[in-house]
């Protein structure tokens, strides 16, 4: 992991595309802003991990459903 130290008010550059700048520390928390190309999909570290967790049980889901179908069960509990 790269660690960099910035003021409020500076930036970051990460590629040629994204820019992340440091705005304000409240507390514990610090507020920062974005700017990536509309392409460039932006996620909260535990939204991310969220995501990819439904994404894994729905392939899962569709991998049981396609056996159900090749084994030639239409109804079942799932």
């Amino acid at each position: 992991m790269l660690v960099l130290t910035r003021k409020l008010g500076e930036s970051i550059i990460i590629g040629e595309k994204i820019k992340v700048t440091f705005l304000e520390i409240k507390g514990k928390q610090l507020r920062i802003g974005i700017e990536a190309p509309q392409e460039v999909t932006v996620y909260r570290g535990e939204i991310y991990e969220m995501i990819k967790e439904q994404n894994i049980k729905a392939a899962s889901l569709t991998r049981i459903d396609k056996i159900w179908e090749k084994i030639g069960k239409k109804d079942y509990e799932g």
